[in-house]
């Protein structure tokens, strides 16, 4: 997706709903709100906080990573639409809590058409001021009645899509002495590996953050610390990127030496068809992210619809073992990558659903 200055001519590429750039000149804030698709339910995604380079940087950010939660959801057979929000950091702005009731005011302008949660650079204590202007609001702390932090949810399931793909290529899920290489050790990097690590896995991790290796590191003595710029060449069973995107491109795609890939981050392939075809000819097993890191909404959905329970989630997020597995068959079968094979999947829902609302 390449910005023009015609961002109509976007937006129909893209087939976004709506846009809408948020500013306040007395607490600084600055921030794009994306709606891909409601047609399953209003969009939910969180809101980013990143210092990117530019605004058109920041609008290329948003119009992603939106449309990555509507096939989310859909995958995930949850009652959302996908939508996105980024606040672009600046040093000179203090992120306090007028800041983000202001925010919360902007969110609540769409009268529920976006609900907003946590995700990069937010945490439970920006969605509780969040909350005090709009009940637009999931992943609120446990004390006002939320589900929390998400990452938990997040992090499990891409463990059972992890264990899904080694059945996948070896008939087995086990993941005992598994090579397994981590890029990024936040909140669901670290979740990721308290389950690799009950499960016997070898793991390596990576993090330009030194205070989440030192957390790993203390808690796990025998995992191996690797650089950020070797991690995703190591020579394991399954690389798991969950830091930022794109990550997977023509430059680093030829130098993968695992049998699979498997990780939280979003939007990991930087040209959708391109690096899915390339890493497929690899003959490299490529798990959806779009569906395998839904644990996150899900938790989230279950929260927003007034049904909210540990065991309410779980009984979405189980399911994402076989989806991965159908996944992987419909690649095979139709000769189509894996991500194409999920998206397929997901527009498929859409589309239904669109055709059953203008039948009624």
């Amino acid at each position: 997706m390449e910005l023009t200055s015609n961002l109509f001519s976007v937006l129909n590429e893209t087939e976004h709903e709506q846009v809408v750039h948020c500013y306040d000149k007395e607490t600084g804030l600055r921030a794009i709100i994306a709606i891909h698709n409601t047609v399953l339910g209003p969009s939910l995604g969180g809101t980013r906080v990143w210092k990117y380079s530019n605004e058109v940087e920041a609008l290329q950010d948003v119009l992603r990573l939106s449309r990555g939660m509507t096939f989310k959801s859909s995958i995930s057979g949850i009652n959302l639409g996908g939508g996105k929000a980024v606040i672009l950091a600046d040093d000179a702005v203090k992120r306090d809590e007028k800041f983000w009731r202001k925010y919360g005011e902007f969110v609540n302008s769409f009268n529920g058409k976006y609900i907003t949660a946590e995700d990069v650079g937010t945490s439970p204590k920006e969605i509780e001021y969040i909350a005090k202007e709009t009940k637009h609001v999931a992943g609120k702390p446990f004390h006002l009645g939320g589900s929390g932090d998400p990452s938990p949810f997040t992090a499990y399931g891409v463990y059972v899509s992890m264990k899904a793909s080694w059945k996948k290529l070896t008939g087995q899920d086990s993941l005992s002495g598994v090579k397994v290489a981590v890029q990024g050790t936040g909140h669901v990097g670290q979740y990721l590996i308290d389950h690799l690590m009950s499960e016997q896995a070898i793991v390596s991790i990576a993090d330009i953050n030194q205070a989440n290796l030192d957390l790993v590191t203390k808690k796990y003595a025998t995992i191996q610390v690797v650089s950020p710029e070797s991690i995703a060449t190591s020579e394991v069973d399954v690389y798991s990127p969950c830091a930022l995107g794109a990550t997977l491109n023509s430059s680093s795609i030829p130098q993968l030496k695992c049998k699979v890939v498997c990780g939280a981050a979003n939007n990991q392939l930087k040209d959708e068809i391109a690096d899915g075809n390339a890493i497929m000819q690899r003959g490299i097993l490529y798990a959806p992210d779009f569906l395998i890191n839904a644990g996150g909404v899900i938790n989230c959905y279950t929260e927003a619809i007034g049904e909210y329970s540990k065991e309410k989630t779980m009984q979405f997020i189980e399911p994402i073992y076989n989806k991965v597995i159908e996944i992987f068959d419909k690649s095979e079968r139709d000769s189509i990558n894996p991500q194409l094979a999920a998206m397929a999947i997901a527009k498929e829902r859409i589309e239904n659903a669109k055709l059953k609302s203008l039948a009624n």
